[in-house]
């Protein structure tokens, strides 16, 4: 089925209850080539800045170095700050951590990110989804990203219609990560539902199918080829 051209009225057919739209970013409106080795990138980014790096970053990248509940979203460079200092304490006798002057929030951050400004593309068939949503109800993003800005600078580098969103939210700006329910609540609040009348569209059965979790619906596509949305939509019982 088409959502281009005259396929855009098939989303006349949305059913009555839905009052807003929620899309997940990577894997169901964008593909991005992950860094291999989310370590090793940002440990590159690091060194440009000329920020020490441990020898045994990987292992310091690896491991918890603050302790938050289940489920909720540190943001990335606090966790990298928090690696970088647990080694510089180490290296001192008495355990006190001398912090080089790099190791500051602005740089850390600004080396985060830039670790994960990777190539992307626009899956085919996301961009007219969108756009036909919108001219229904409230369309908006709902993505899991411990990376500052990276959501948006995404949606900005790709072919999604920023200006059709009505809403764009990251879990690092939410303080929780899907499949938390206060995920699901916070987009819908801000696209001006109750969560029964939100509709998540999603690639990841474990995190975007949770949306049930608050009475919200669910809608799953492939994660490759194009984004053929009104196929999932009739297929979960989503067109009247």
């Amino acid at each position: 089925m088409n959502t281009d051209g005259g396929g855009r009225a098939w989303f006349d057919r949305l059913d009555e209850s839905v009052g807003a739209v929620s899309f997940d970013l990577f894997g169901t409106l964008v593909t991005v080539d992950r860094p291999p080795e989310p370590d090793d990138a940002v440990a590159a980014a690091l060194r440009e800045r000329d920020v020490p790096v441990p020898a045994d970053w990987s292992a310091a990248y690896r491991t918890a170095h603050v302790e938050t509940e289940p489920l909720a979203e540190l943001p990335l460079h606090e966790h990298v700050m928090a690696a970088l200092r647990s080694r510089a304490a180490d290296s001192t006798e008495d355990g006190a951590a001398t912090v080089p002057d790099k190791i500051d929030e602005v740089t850390i951050r600004e080396a985060v990110q830039d670790a994960f400004h990777t190539p992307l593309a626009t899956r085919p068939g996301a961009a007219a989804a969108i756009e036909a949503l919108a001219e229904r109800v409230p369309v908006g993003v709902l993505s899991n990203s411990s990376v500052e800005g990276l959501v948006a600078r995404t949606i900005d580098r790709s072919d999604v219609p920023g200006e059709a969103l009505a809403v764009v939210r990251a879990s690092v700006e939410i303080g929780w990560r899907k499949p938390h329910e206060r995920a699901f609540r916070a987009v819908a609040a801000d696209l001006g539902v109750d969560p029964d009348r939100l509709l998540h569209v999603g690639d990841d059965p474990r995190t975007d199918g949770a949306a049930d979790r608050v009475c919200a619906g669910a809608v799953l596509v492939d994660e490759e080829g194009p984004l053929d949305l009104a196929t999932a939509l009739e297929e979960h019982g989503w067109l009247q």
